[in-house]
């Protein structure tokens, strides 16, 4: 009599981790652009799992607070399916301990030879800094501009000026629209933008922001009062800067508890140029409800 024997399950594999970042690195890819994938994740190296926590080393504090705010949520999802167990992500910079609080050590390549590379766990061979899309050569030496770019930014001084986080602004602005609206206006409005997000190559912006009025002096160094002259400037208000109040009920009655802030991120024309062009820009940048404005 012939014995049936029943096929078994062949055991599933869990992938490493180093396999499994591949896996979610290859799926982010696919999701999202390439300026935005070589920008942010490319740069990321996995550090390790244990105790289903998965490290991820970025190359700074900025590229850790992009990932944390934006992609973590998609990254520990992929993660579990990955590894089929539920994950938490731990983001850290350069792949330092960061359990204790410390900052990483910094390997500043401007006290290196030109021809050497940094020690472990930085190595600018592999790990790109966010500016720079520039592969590394074959052989695994650092390109002179992958240095230069490590030197700028792999530094404790650089660390507290953060030279990569900066705001978009024209010599136009500068040159033509700072004659017309005066010092205060512009730094108003430089304040303003500082509070919201633009990238002007992948067109993402973030310009709608809930502040105080005092909370936007303070960073443009002016009074309450110039905001307030300001917000009220023809000018501005047209063409850079659109508000409403914003109020709350409390025991005492209705009381002003801020505004809403909407701010154009791109420079329009200034009048004069706008009537040569025939370009009219008027109305044409602000959303529906900043349409009729609050005055302070």
């Amino acid at each position: 009599m012939e014995q049936v024997v029943q096929p078994q399950a062949a055991a599933i594999r869990k992938p490493d981790y180093l396999e499994a970042w591949n896996l979610v690195s290859g799926q982010l890819r696919a999701e999202m652009s390439r300026a935005q994938y070589e920008t942010w994740v490319q740069p990321l190296k996995p550090l390790g799992y244990a105790d289903r926590v998965f490290r991820l080393g970025a190359v700074n504090t900025f590229t850790r607070e992009w990932i944390e705010s934006r992609l973590k949520n998609r990254v520990t999802a992929l993660l579990s399916g990955m590894l089929n167990e539920t994950v938490t992500l731990r983001v850290v910079v350069n792949g330092a301990n960061d359990a204790n609080g410390k900052k990483p050590n910094a390997h500043a390549a401007a006290d290196l030879p030109a021809d050497s590379t940094p020690e472990a766990p930085v190595e600018p061979e592999t790990t790109l800094d966010p500016l720079d899309d520039e592969p590394a050569p074959a052989g695994g030496k650092a390109s002179p501009r992958k240095l230069m770019l490590y030197r700028a930014y792999g530094s404790e001084r650089a660390r507290v000026i953060q030279p990569e986080r900066g705001m978009f602004m024209t010599l136009y602005f500068f040159q033509q629209w700072l004659p017309l609206i005066g010092h205060s206006a512009f730094t108003v409005i430089l304040a303003a933008r500082s509070m919201c997000y633009w990238n002007p190559k992948t067109g993402e912006l973030r310009n709608s922001i809930e502040t105080e009025m005092s909370e936007l002096a303070q960073r443009a160094a002016v009074s309450v009062r110039t905001v307030k002259d300001v917000l009220n400037n023809d000018l501005v208000r047209r063409h850079f800067l659109r508000y409403s109040v914003r109020r709350i009920m409390t025991v005492n009655g209705v009381r002003t508890a801020g505004i809403l802030l909407q701010v154009r991120m791109d420079d329009p024309l200034t009048p004069a140029d706008q009537a040569e062009t025939g370009h009219d820009e008027d109305g044409a940048w602000y959303t529906a409800e900043f349409e009729d404005e609050s005055e302070p």
